[in-house]
């Protein structure tokens, strides 16, 4: 089973919020999922993406393979991590 982890919408129309989740590559993109990570509010200013930076290294070491965006989300946080 290949596992990614990636954005899924929510939010109503022209107000979208995204959740940041761990589900297999088959399943659909607002479909079933395995586990929930964070959220991703793009139109929020500022600290917009707020993530369990743990679980997500955890996937990370379990072989799941992030989408490009929520790889530079999970950058930013090694960063910021890092930094703090």
């Amino acid at each position: 089973m290949a596992v990614k982890i990636r954005l899924k919408r929510a939010g109503a129309k022209n107000a979208p919020v995204f959740r940041i989740v761990v589900a297999d590559s088959r399943s659909p993109r607002d479909g079933r999922f395995i586990e929930e990570l964070g959220t991703y509010q793009p139109l929020k200013k500022g600290d917009n993406v707020k993530m369990d930076l743990e679980r997500a290294k955890y996937w990370l070491s379990k072989g799941a393979q992030p989408s490009d965006t929520v790889a530079s989300f999970i950058r930013r946080a090694n960063r910021a991590a890092a930094g703090a």
